[in-house]
């Protein structure tokens, strides 16, 4: 095997690891000592992929970012014009995806925020953007941010394993925030549009 394919194969060893840990154990537990007897690795072989822990959360948080860019990508892909706030329904259906990827999210969010808050500004930002974008396209804005708050509060919730709702509680609710005919006679005209 040559070294790019065994360093790619190692850090997905380490990143599996690091979840294993902080699901089983929690982020507390987290240290490249733990990490390296979860993977199999050596701790050398470890931090020549990742100097430190900080540098483990980091990649935990962007193989998240990456997978939830892949998925809004594809699902807007397939969404084609079916939508009239196209950029709502993307975010409506990534909050369910964060169910559908619970554990894996959680983990690394509670394995950031133990660490370091700070690992978590890209998501702020990047949630900001995303806000704008779905105020932007909306008909009334304020409503546009409700349902993609309430999405995404399900979402945390379920993830924090602090929801009553169980699964068939959660699909007819996405449901119901995904469908814009439920929420176009609560629309207002000329409602605010700037964040």
């Amino acid at each position: 095997m040559d070294n790019p394919s065994r360093s790619e194969r190692s850090r997905k060893a380490a990143l599996t690891a690091a979840l294993t840990i902080i699901g089983r154990d929690g982020p507390g537990r987290l240290t490249l000592d733990a990490i390296a007897r979860e993977s199999g690795l050596s701790k050398g072989g470890l931090m020549h992929q990742f100097p430190n822990k900080e540098a483990v959360l980091k990649a935990l948080l962007e193989q998240q970012f990456t997978h939830f860019d892949q998925f809004a990508r594809k699902f807007r892909a397939e969404l084609g014009e079916a939508v009239s706030q196209p950029e709502l329904a993307t975010q409506i259906a990534a909050s369910r995806e964060l169910i559908a990827q619970q554990y894996s999210v959680s983990q690394a969010m509670l394995g950031a925020l133990a660490q370091e808050p700070a690992l978590l500004e890209d998501a702020r930002a990047k949630d900001a953007e995303r806000v704008l974008e779905v105020r932007a396209e909306a008909r009334d804005a304020d409503l546009a941010v409700l349902r993609w708050a309430a999405a995404r509060g399900l979402a945390l919730m379920t993830m924090l394993r602090v929801s009553p709702l169980e699964q068939p509680d959660l699909d007819r609710l996405f449901a119901r925030l995904l469908d814009d005919s439920q929420w176009t006679a609560f629309e207002q005209a000329g409602a605010p549009r700037d964040a």
